[in-house]
């Protein structure tokens, strides 16, 4: 049965245009992150980023570096919301173990220890330009 169009969809979202659209989704965004602010890990790096932030327009010494930094930075940000409904969305199907769910979980975990690493490489890599050579 083909569908019509985005009409026969039950999410109001769906039918929403424009700047109607743009502006309710803007909203989601700022929910998805005062839930993202509710983890714990999440508040932390957003704390370190109020820090790494404007270190990173000093340490940097021109435009791509700075971009760079302060990226990295808010990539591990990124990949922590996303690792957080991955985590989420496996809690909603409920509490028992599941080999499925721990990878999944486990995946994302890996997925924002690599963004850290990667974090703290571009970090360690601009200090030790700037004051080792």
């Amino acid at each position: 049965m083909p569908i019509s169009d985005d009409t026969t969809h039950s999410n109001p979202q769906k039918n929403r245009s424009g700047l109607n659209r743009l502006w309710h989704a803007m909203g989601y965004s700022i929910e998805g992150l005062q839930a993202g602010w509710g983890e714990k890990a999440f508040r932390q790096e957003a704390l370190a980023a109020l820090v790494l932030l404007p270190l990173s327009m000093w340490l940097g010494n021109n435009w791509p570096e700075t971009a760079l930094l302060a990226g990295s930075v808010i990539l591990v940000m990124i990949v922590e919301l996303l690792n957080t409904g991955i985590e989420t969305a496996i809690d909603r199907i409920g509490p028992d173990w599941h080999d499925l769910s721990k990878r999944a979980k486990d995946m994302g975990s890996a997925a924002v220890l690599l963004s850290l690493l990667l974090c703290v490489g571009i970090w360690f890599s601009a200090f030790f330009q700037r004051f080792a050579i």
